[in-house]
């Protein structure tokens, strides 16, 4: 289990998409070195959530965020807050594999360089190695560096993709249902490493697999409608949920 060390916490958080009310008054607080897993039927706003936590909805025009998200007690939709800088902070790791069109070194070498994390080729090669053995992808590319990321399989450009995430050092990284495009070998991979990942980064991630969830997370949160229904230990949700739509949800009754 992670630390007891409050990371993010939301307060009665609204997110509209012009008049269509998206989120309604979610509060969540988020652990350090925790997995957090969001789960909910589609549509229930659990994405969109994951996407307020660093400021991702930004880019859409109609949507407007309400309430109040603090990381690490700075409240990150203040006006002097650069959301450059925060997803910096805060790593997103998508739904589909989206590795750039250039070679797998370039993938993980362009956020150090960007941010001026690496002030010398061999700084920036030693922060490549680092996150490719950090994403479990580096003894499977080391001979091919060179060689475009897209030439991977599904499941090595989704490590190619965290491995990108993890080089600009990160505190926290969301995950958009991060193995729903993956075949079940390269879930578990992912998985494994998702573990892994939790004894140095605070990990939020949005899943339509309840099994997933219960495998990988400390504390589940239940979405349905819009509102967080309940949230708790990933092994309480699952074995006696509080609330009856959680147990509905969880035993298929509400899909």
């Amino acid at each position: 289990m992670g630390s007891s060390n409050l990371k993010i916490s939301c307060k009665n958080v609204n997110v509209f998409y012009g008049e269509k009310k998206a989120l309604d008054k979610v509060s969540l607080d988020i652990y350090e070195n925790e997995v957090t897993s969001l789960i909910g039927p589609s549509g229930c706003g659990k994405s969109t959530f994951l996407r307020c936590l660093n400021r991702m909805n930004d880019t859409i025009e109609i949507c407007r965020v309400e309430g109040k998200i603090l990381v690490d007690k700075e409240d990150i939709y203040k006006k002097d807050i650069d959301p450059v800088l925060l997803r910096a902070k805060i790593g997103m790791v998508f739904q589909k594999p989206n590795p750039f069109p250039k070679s797998i070194f370039e993938n993980v070498a362009y956020g150090p360089k960007i941010h001026g994390l690496a002030t010398s080729d061999t700084e920036t090669e030693q922060i490549v190695i680092k996150s490719l053995q950090k994403a479990g992808l580096y003894s499977e590319v080391k001979d091919r560096l060179k060689e475009s990321g897209t030439s991977l399989s599904g499941g090595q450009q989704q490590r190619l993709c965290i491995a990108r995430a993890i080089a600009i050092s990160p505190e926290v990284i969301l995950m958009d249902e991060p193995c729903s495009a993956l075949d079940p070998i390269a879930t578990a991979v992912i998985e494994e490493l998702i573990d892994e990942l939790a004894e140095n980064y605070t990990i939020v991630i949005v899943t339509h697999s309840m099994q997933q969830a219960a495998r990988v997370s400390h504390r589940t949160a239940f979405f349905h409608m819009g509102s967080l229904i309940e949230v708790g230990a990933t092994e309480k949700i699952f074995s006696t949920p509080a609330q009856e739509r959680t147990q509905d949800y969880i035993t298929g009754k509400i899909g």
